[in-house]
This record gives structure tokens, C-alpha cells and sequence, in this order.
């Protein structure tokens, strides 16, 4: 039976998206950004797609120690590093590596005795302002980690853009330059760049680029699809019509009744909703595919349907198939639609929704 709301993984996908973070990057090693359960595709499902690669990036300590268990042997980097002294010790026994970040991480690591090593990326704030040492600080925390037992050598440097998916904007340049000037004179693998400094900032290219969201096949950009870019977007998201009914003129659609029908046209009601992931913004008129064909998208989305108007499609029947993105329909225009990213919807696919490998139909 074909459930109501699931989502199709092209797995093959990955390997060709990753084959085009290479032709970007080609000197460079590679860390496969697979966070937040693998960007919502699963954590394991796409570290296994992409088992090939150089390294594994996570955010935090729990989804490397899961890599790990599942028999990962590829190098994991944990990007939010370690907030306390158990946490470092998981890094440890788990031989991950961690994100040194402030200076709280400093004094963990100097009351941390033993044999064990750990590897760290020692990351430079140059603009985003969130994680990250200041460029004046840098030296002397360097020196710090450099004369602490436990750290590996050498030690890897690294930073984040903030601005790389504005393509005119100068902040990349500056946060790159600062970057170069600061750690200079410093040994060590350099990482800068992301999905969009790999795509649009070859100054960007360093002995490491850290690809996240282009693996999924989706653009960094916000005018561009994945496709456009030459990426095959992994995850499609579907359902069926569970009913079809007649409407007229005046009649009020969903919640609110936010919609009213201007003219007498065939409902259709869709199975799925928020609480499945479809985003609960999404716009009157947003594009839904009914059997391959654009239909709009009317009244609020609730917690499990959505209604679309089948003026166009009259002989459209319940049990008919619906597309909410994927083949003819990018995620990226949706997420248009709904004013938010892609990352917010591939994300918050929820565990209603039932996986499906495009292999095993």
C-alpha cells in the first residue's frame, strides 16, 4: 500500500552531486556536512551514500557518537565543539574531532590529563559573529593548543561565511582576506567553504571545503534551483488526493476561510500538512502537482490536508498522485512560496512522513 505522505531519496543523487563538489574543488579534501539527520535526509542513509568522502561534519557530539556506533570509520568533525569535560571525553573514546571555538573549550582541554589525543579545527570569527575567536585573540590561543599534550598536530584552521550565497556582496571577500592575513604565518589545513563558497568563491578554495546543502542536490542560492546548478536534488515529496468535491461561487475554503471561491470550480483535498512538513506559510496559490499538472494551492494548510483547486484537472479522482516538490517542482520554488529556505523544509519532513529509496520502487 502506498502510504498516505512519503518522500522518495534518489541516493544515486548524492554521489553525483558530490562528483560536482570535486570538479569545483578538485585539490581539496572533502567534509561531508550531514547535521541535523543528514539535512532530514537520515544521518546514516547519506553517510552511507557518501562513505567515500575525506570526512563527516555534525553539529554536535551525539549524532558523531551515532556515526560511530553505526561502524563510520571516515574522520567526523563535531562543528559545535564540546561544552563541558564529559563531553570531551566522548570526543575522545569516540576519536572525533572538535570545533575549538572559545575560551571556555581552552580550560576544559588544559584540565584534561591522559594519553589520548583529539584533532581540532580552531575556528576564527571573521564576521559571522557566532562561534569563533576574534582575529587579535588568534595567536595566542593557537599557541595555547599547540602547547597542550592532549591536541594533535597539527592543528586545523578554519572559519565560516556569512554572506557567501549573495554573490555581490564584498563581505565574503573581507571575511576571506581576514582569514588569510590572521592565520598566515600559522601551520596547519585551512577550511573556508561551504556549498556557496564552493560554487561561487574560488578564493574560497582551501586545503578543505566543508559542501552541505548542494550534496542534497538544492541550491545555496536563493535565485537558482539545484538543477540549474548542474545538481540532482535527492528528496521528492508526495501524496494523493483523498477527496474531490464541488465548489461555488462564494464559498469559503479552510481554516479562517481565508480563501473564497470566485467562481464555481472542483476541490481537491490533498493528505498532507504540517504535520508532516509541508510548510504551514505556504501561499494561496502556491504550485502543487496533481498527476504531473500545476494546480494552485487555496486556503490555510492544516495539521494533515491541503485543498487545491482542480478547475484545470476536472477529471482528477481521488487516489490520484501529488507532488509537493520534486520532479517539475523544486523545493526551492517552494520554499519561495512559503517565505523561508529549502534547509527549513528538507528539515522538518517529519517521522509521519514514510522514506522510500527510489531503488526499491
Amino acid at each position: 500500500m502506498i502510504p498516505a505522505a512519503y518522500a522518495v531519496l534518489d541516493l544515486n543523487a548524492a554521489a553525483h552531486n558530490l562528483e560536482k563538489v570535486r570538479s569545483f574543488a578538485p585539490d581539496a579534501k572533502i567534509m561531508a556536512v550531514i547535521k541535523a539527520n543528514g539535512y532530514g535526509h537520515g544521518l546514516l542513509r547519506i553517510a552511507k551514500a557518501l562513505h567515500d568522502v575525506d570526512a563527516f561534519a555534525v553539529a554536535r557530539v551525539d549524532e558523531g557518537i551515532r556515526l560511530r556506533k553505526a561502524g563510520v570509520t571516515n574522520r567526523i568533525a563535531v562543528l559545535e565543539g564540546f561544552t563541558c569535560a564529559e563531553e570531551l571525553d566522548e570526543l575522545l573514546s569516540h576519536q572525533l574531532d572538535a570545533v575549538v571555538h572559545c575560551f571556555t573549550q581552552l580550560e576544559i582541554i588544559a584540565d584534561r590529563t591522559g594519553p589520548a589525543q583529539i584533532a581540532v579545527w580552531l575556528k576564527l570569527d571573521t564576521g559571522m559573529n557566532r562561534l569563533g575567536f576574534k582575529a587579535h585573540e588568534f595567536d595566542e590561543v593557537y599557541r595555547r593548543l599547540s602547547n597542550c599534550p592532549i591536541i594533535r598536530q597539527p592543528i586545523n584552521l578554519m572559519t565560516h561565511l556569512a554572506n557567501a550565497d549573495d554573490l555581490s556582496d564584498d563581505v565574503t571577500v573581507s571575511q576571506i582576506n581576514l582569514f588569510n592575513a590572521t592565520v598566515a604565518a600559522l601551520p596547519g589545513p585551512r577550511s573556508i567553504a561551504n556549498s556557496a563558497g564552493i560554487l561561487g568563491w574560488q578564493q574560497a578554495l582551501t586545503d578543505w571545503v566543508r559542501p552541505g546543502i548542494m550534496l542534497y542536490g538544492i541550491s545555496p542560492f536563493p535565485d537558482s534551483t539545484g538543477e540549474q546548478l548542474g545538481l540532482k536534488p535527492i528528496m521528492s515529496l508526495h501524496s494523493r488526493l483523498i477527496a474531490v468535491k464541488p465548489i461555488e461561487k462564494g464559498d469559503k475554503v479552510g481554516y479562517a476561510g481565508t480563501w473564497v471561491c470566485d467562481t464555481s470550480t472542483t476541490l481537491g483535498i490533498v493528505a498532507i500538512g504540517y504535520g508532516d512538513g509541508y510548510p504551514r506559510y505556504a501561499k494561496i496559490g502556491t504550485p502543487v502537482l496533481v498527476n504531473g499538472k500545476r494546480v494552485p494551492l487555496v486556503g490555510r494548510v492544516s495539521m494533515d490536508m491541503i485543498t487545491v483547486d482542480l478547475g484545470s484537472q476536472t477529471d482528477a479522482k481521488p487516489g490520484d498522485a501529488v507532488t509537493l516538490w520534486g520532479e517539475g517542482l523544486a523545493v526551492e520554488e517552494i520554499a519561495r512560496w512559503a517565505e523561508t529556505i529549502p534547509y527549513t523544509l528538507v528539515c522538518g519532513v517529519t517521522q509521519r512522513v514514510q522514506i522510500v529509496e527510489a531503488a526499491s520502487l
